[in-house]
């Protein structure tokens, strides 16, 4: 159900004013007037879907001016404004489109969701990738060059030295402690 708010203004003809009077009297558009609104109305707005009304409300209002004026003239009536007011709809038509803008929603939320898993699972992929490529880099250096173990042991022990001194607490370790000896380690386990 729609709900429509028309403002009509009029006047009689200024030249037709005995016309006016003799046949329809001093309620002229009492008489007249409501009965042509509401054929019209009826007549314009079932050209229309809800939707149509809402975007369209200038060409509606037109196009009911426009009807109304031709009408109005056999009266002897002149129009001097016809605009829509106000345009409401039923609850259910309410409810319906609060509904559907609900459901557009969650799809979007759902896409979205979607699409985040993919990129999500994307991004696992390719730092999986990277890791493996790096384990791999890692494993040819330490078989072309031992010293890359060696130059692996400082960069830590920098590390630890540098978040040491930069610690509250001063704490003094033992450089034997802080990394294992995998040179020995290897031998001794090669030993066995």
């Amino acid at each position: 159900m729609v709900k429509i708010g028309l403002r009509v203004l009029t006047r009689p003809l200024p030249n037709q004013l005995p016309t006016v009077y003799r046949t329809l009297g001093e309620n002229y558009n009492a008489r007249v007037l409501p009965s042509i609104i509401h054929e019209t109305l009826k007549a314009v707005v079932a050209q229309y879907n809800a939707s149509q009304l809402i975007t369209q409300r200038e060409a509606v209002s037109r196009e009911i001016r426009k009807i109304l004026t031709e009408r109005a003239a056999n009266f002897n009536i002149a129009l001097d404004d016809v605009s829509i007011t106000s345009l409401t709809f039923g609850k259910e038509f309410t409810a319906a489109i609060e509904a559907k803008q609900v459901a557009a929603q969650e799809a979007d939320r759902a896409k979205f969701v979607v699409e985040k898993a993919e990129q999500d699972k994307r991004s696992a992929v390719i730092r999986a990738q990277g890791e493996a490529k790096s384990a791999q880099l890692i494993g040819q250096a330490i078989a072309n060059n031992p010293a890359f173990i060696t130059l692996r042991k400082i960069e830590a022990v920098r590390e630890i030295a540098h978040t040491i001194s930069n610690a509250a607490n001063k704490i003094y370790l033992n450089s034997d402690d802080l990394l294992l000896n995998l040179k020995k380690m290897n031998l001794e386990t090669g030993r066995k």
